[in-house]
């Protein structure tokens, strides 16, 4: 199972103040560009907003309803996502990931027959960059690419332990056994991606990284890039470098299918590092195995908040937000707007607003104050969770839920209320710190 980053979270209607945790004291780190991944399949603002709230529900419904017998069960869909480069093999060729919180696996689209079926781009670029190995015949190929095989013990980390390998009888270890570590087939939110686990260099700036574990796609559903999972498990990026921490700004979504960045940075660290609080940054624990009942995550994972990058709309159970709904409602009837019933239903969101010709600069929202585990407190804008759509006639809550059973993290914090939030992920000190500020 993909590990998450659990946290406590409680909230309330109230003046806005909506914090994350992050704090990072300077060591030796690394720097990466974050850019939007963002692959709206129309142009019409009503149609893509209702096909986010599908791709964040069938993600969420996936976070909250995971297999024990799917391998790497976790990932973010590329669409409202954000991505960065990374270089990998001999020589180095680089290829575009979307970061994603939600998961473990790093993989990328292998050999120029990789096939992505119902993948598709706002802006389509006229091949799907794959990563290409040592036997290929052409001139870009690795030469450091090695298939993994039974003997070696990182099969372990993305199949089960008591996997055994066809021809090698009850011992895979065994010197005589050659035979290839099973394919793996990982299903998302959204879509599924399917190939063969390789070991190879990550070329970072300044180090190199030998022997890394990565998945080979070689074919995908609805899933245009390879995915960097950040999560808490061995296969993830963080754990396979030995991070003391990492941090990132997400850029506002109004830059997306821009040429505009902002930084990922991964602390490699050292015995060095001090862990001490970083000047600014309100904190809160995170949770690596949940043992506590009720609101909190139970004994099978299931309650509290985890925080998905590859999410794009905050998910949470009828229970939590049909309160935090009617109090929007009943705070926005108060200053004289009317429901948009027919947006609502078009889109899927709700509560949806009709603004007057002219208000639109002059609308005053309620505001949302979320209270975390340890005293912190952080206020969400209203722009990260409103949305305006149809040229600034109606406004909606950007939040999404369903009615099914309630399984898995209770709430899911998307990246849409995370923009212009640096965040960071102290994994030394296991917690997470969150600041407001304008990423770029």
């Amino acid at each position: 199972m993909a590990s998450f980053f659990f946290f406590h979270l409680s909230f309330f209607f109230f003046v806005a103040v909506f914090s994350l945790v992050s704090h990072f004291s300077i060591v030796t780190s690394l720097t990466f560009s974050l850019s939007h991944f963002h692959t709206n399949p129309s142009q019409n603002s009503y149609l893509n907003l209702n096909f986010l709230v599908s791709s964040s529900l069938t993600r969420a419904l996936h976070l909250k309803h995971q297999q024990s017998n799917i391998t790497t069960q976790l990932s973010s869909h590329s669409y409202g996502g954000y991505f960065i480069s990374l270089p990998f093999g001999t020589p180095p060729q680089t290829i575009p990931f979307i970061l994603d919180t939600g998961s473990d696996i790093v993989w990328f689209p292998y050999t120029s027959h990789y096939v992505c079926k119902n993948c598709f781009f706002s802006r389509a670029p006229p091949e799907i960059p794959t990563f290409i190995p040592k036997h290929s015949s052409s001139s870009k190929h690795s030469s450091s690419s090695k298939i993994l095989d039974c003997q070696n013990p990182k099969r372990s980390w993305i199949h089960h332990r008591n996997l055994q390998c066809g021809g090698c009888g009850d011992e895979p270890t065994s010197r005589n056994c050659t035979q290839v570590c099973p394919s793996y087939l990982i299903f998302y939110g959204s879509g599924v991606t399917g190939g063969i686990a390789l070991s190879e260099t990550l070329n970072l700036p300044d180090k190199t990284i030998p022997c890394f574990l990565v998945g080979c796609s070689v074919f995908s559903y609805r899933q245009p890039a390879g995915i960097a999972g950040f999560g808490r498990g061995q296969t993830s990026l963080p754990s396979q470098l030995y991070l003391n921490k990492f941090s990132c700004c997400l850029l506002s979504h109004k830059f997306d299918d821009t040429t505009k960045t902002s930084s990922l940075v991964l602390d490699i660290g050292s015995d060095s590092y001090s862990g001490m609080k970083t000047t600014g940054l309100n904190y809160m624990p995170l949770i690596k195995n949940p043992r506590v009942p009720g609101r909190k995550p139970d004994n099978d994972g299931n309650g509290g908040t985890i925080i998905d990058s590859g999410t794009t709309f905050t998910f949470m159970p009828p229970q939590v937000l049909e309160p935090l709904a009617n109090e929007f409602i009943d705070q926005m009837k108060k200053k004289k707007y009317t429901r948009a019933f027919d947006v609502e239903d078009l889109t899927g969101l709700r509560p949806y607003f009709n603004i007057p010709a002219g208000d639109q600069k002059w609308v005053l929202f309620p505001e949302l104050k979320l209270h975390f585990k340890g005293g912190a407190e952080v206020a969400l804008p209203p722009e990260n969770y409103f949305a305006l759509v149809g040229q600034g006639s109606a406004v909606c809550l950007t939040v999404v839920t369903d009615k099914a059973e309630s399984v898995g993290p209770a709430i899911i914090l998307g990246n849409f209320q995370m923009q212009n939030y640096y965040m960071e992920y102290d994994l030394r000190n296991e917690r997470i710190g969150f600041k407001q500020q304008v990423c770029k």
